[in-house]
């Protein structure tokens, strides 16, 4: 990490968004996850819809897909992305945590990187937000990317999907 210059930081150390006119177009991936902790009977209404705000995992995947969307308005440094697809997975795991993965492809000249955590957060957040009346002491956690791929930078891949 030695000499790592940042590219949103002129010489005189101001914020600046990226000027990304003159890089090539490539095909970019990126694949972030969340995960939300709670108790064992919040898992099991979630995974039998007996949640009366209705199926958890529906609304929560299209707040995802939204949110990546509309990432650029959120984080100031962010550029509008064409955002080709968007896919938000959820993984109800025994006894007492949901995964949230959320992969989005593009082909542009900036990463994806921060519209995939974006997503995946967001999806998190809804899931809390359905389940919050039966359970406030879920936790979101371990939000982070896994993969991307594309542009100057080339792929990397997280060593390990989650922390305990």
């Amino acid at each position: 990490m030695k000499n790592v210059q940042l590219s949103h930081l002129d010489a005189e150390g101001n914020a600046h968004m990226v000027d990304v006119g003159e890089k090539p177009i490539t095909a970019r991936i990126a694949v972030a996850q969340a995960e939300i902790a709670m108790r064992p009977e919040t898992l099991s209404m979630i995974c039998k819809g007996e949640l009366p705000k209705g199926d958890v995992f529906s609304c929560a995947r299209i707040a995802g897909i939204m949110a990546a969307k509309r990432t650029f308005e959120l984080i100031p440094m962010c550029h509008p992305l064409p955002i080709d697809a968007v896919t938000i997975e959820f993984e109800a795991q025994a006894p007492a945590r949901v995964l949230v993965k959320a992969t989005l492809r593009c082909n542009w000249k900036t990463g994806i990187e921060m519209e995939a955590l974006t997503a995946a957060s967001v999806a998190a957040l809804t899931v809390y937000d359905m389940c919050k009346a039966i359970d406030r002491g879920m936790v979101i956690q371990n939000i982070c990317l896994l993969e991307k791929a594309g542009g100057k930078s080339g792929r990397f891949v997280r060593e390990t999907e989650t922390t305990e």
